[in-house]
């Protein structure tokens, strides 16, 4: 004990050394303030088996970002998000604003940064975004962390990541799940419920996924680059007392002319730890993807397998609790390629008008999910979702985006009558960057 607090008086003289009150006044001075101003309107038909539910809202808000200048390495910053209400049907789309349909803010970045040589220290309320936990920046708010990461690249065309995360704060679009199978494989918590108990909240780990407090997530991550057009990368979480998850990733592009073909390859596999607060954790997903780029064009396929539950008692399924959604077949909306047993299978293009002299691109798309009986979710054997997406960024009015959405899924779940659940949803979306 003794020790730690020599160590801090040390540190905190060492640091005092080198500030002045004209240092940190310029600090702040010379700091920048940045973020977004985002207008959501979505708008969701069912039909099948809940035709009569009919349901939209229109949201306003964004983000505030401010971050002091860096002094001897050191610097901090804070930010501030908020949805807010404008207008909805009597059945509102709550994955723009919290699970009472009203709108909601909260102080979702307030972090501390030391860069030394290659290294960056980073700790406090911040936004991620890495394969198996993510910001999911899908709606209005994002998902956030309170993590503690150190960053490194000493060595040549390599990045080092080690970090703890703590604790999450989950997203507007946490409103589109509550629990159960499908909540825990698509990015959300198990729990029924939690999403209205934490909204807004930043929450322990563990009490988000399960309802369990636990020591949070340790992270560790490589990614190399140094051969040309490759890509690799290899991450490590360690969820305690929950499940130990690996995921990798390879991408690889050449040119034959005037195409650009390229390849990439992903794997998840999960094994539970420690206590096995889940249970028997044990799961494996892969997925491929082929495609080409020609000129302004770009078109794919993709290919994923999830493993089988192998009995009621082994979960089979890939759990992402804390957003982060990197598959190669995901859809827009539905997600069942990590659900049990689930082949999935995408193809997509898109195509880019700059060359046109308008700075618009359309993306459209298909995917297919051949479920297995055993996935936990649903007795659908068969889920599909075409959908687009449209961005337009215009020259009169610079850093602004538009964009137009939509997705139809089909067969997405079977009721208790077995009726399939299907819908056509519609999103507009304006988003100015400063």
């Amino acid at each position: 004990m003794n020790k730690k607090i020599l160590l801090s008086v040390t540190t905190i003289a060492t640091l005092s050394s080198t500030l002045s009150a004209d240092s940190v006044a310029t600090m702040f001075k010379d700091g920048k303030v940045d973020g977004q101003i985002r207008s959501f309107y979505i708008d969701r038909a069912y039909e099948g088996g809940i035709s009569s539910t009919h349901r939209n809202g229109l949201a306003v808000g964004g983000k505030l970002r401010y971050e002091t200048a860096s002094l001897n390495g050191l610097s901090a910053g804070v930010g501030f998000y908020t949805t807010q209400k404008v207008a909805s049907s009597p059945t509102v789309d709550k994955t723009l604003f919290n699970s009472n349909g009203d709108g909601y803010s909260l102080l979702g970045e307030a972090f501390l940064k030391y860069e030394i040589g290659n290294t960056i220290l980073k700790g406090g309320r911040q936004k991620l975004d890495t394969p198996l936990a993510g910001s999911d920046d899908a709606r209005m708010v994002p998902n956030l962390f309170e993590a503690y990461l150190a960053i490194n690249n000493d060595l040549a065309d390599t990045t080092l990541i080690a970090g703890h995360v703590t604790a999450f704060a989950p997203g507007s679009f946490a409103n589109a799940y509550n629990g159960g199978a499908l909540g825990a494989t698509a990015g959300y918590t198990a729990v029924a419920g939690n999403t209205a108990k934490h909204q807004g909240d930043f929450t322990n780990m563990g009490e988000w996924a399960i309802g369990e407090n636990t020591s949070g997530v340790s992270v560790v991550s490589a990614t190399y680059s140094g051969i040309e057009n490759v890509k690799l990368q290899a991450w490590d979480y360690y969820a305690w007392d929950i499940l130990n998850a690996i995921y990798l990733q390879a991408d690889a592009s050449f040119k034959t002319g005037s195409i650009t073909p390229y390849v990439a390859a992903q794997y998840i596999g999960e094994s539970e730890i420690g206590d096995k607060k889940l249970g028997d954790v044990d799961s494996t997903f892969w997925g491929a993807k082929a495609g080409a780029k020609y000129s302004n064009f770009n078109a794919y396929v993709a290919y994923s397998n999830q493993s089988d539950n192998t009995s009621a008692a082994v979960n089979g399924g890939t759990i992402t609790p804390w957003g982060g959604m990197p598959a190669f077949t995901q859809g827009m909306v539905t997600r069942h390629m990590f659900l049990a047993g689930t082949k999935a299978t995408k193809v997509a293009g898109s195509y880019n008008f700059k060359n046109l002299g308008t700075n618009l691109s359309v993306t459209a798309y298909y995917v297919s999910f051949d479920m297995d009986t055993n996935n936990g979710y649903t007795d659908t054997t068969t889920a599909t979702e075409p959908g687009f997406d449209i961005k337009y960024y215009p020259t009169t009015v610079k850093n602004l985006q538009l964009r137009f959405r939509g997705n139809f899924p089909r067969d997405f779940k079977h009721t208790a009558n077995s009726q399939s659940v299907d819908w056509n949803e519609y999103r507009f979306i304006a988003n100015y960057n400063f």
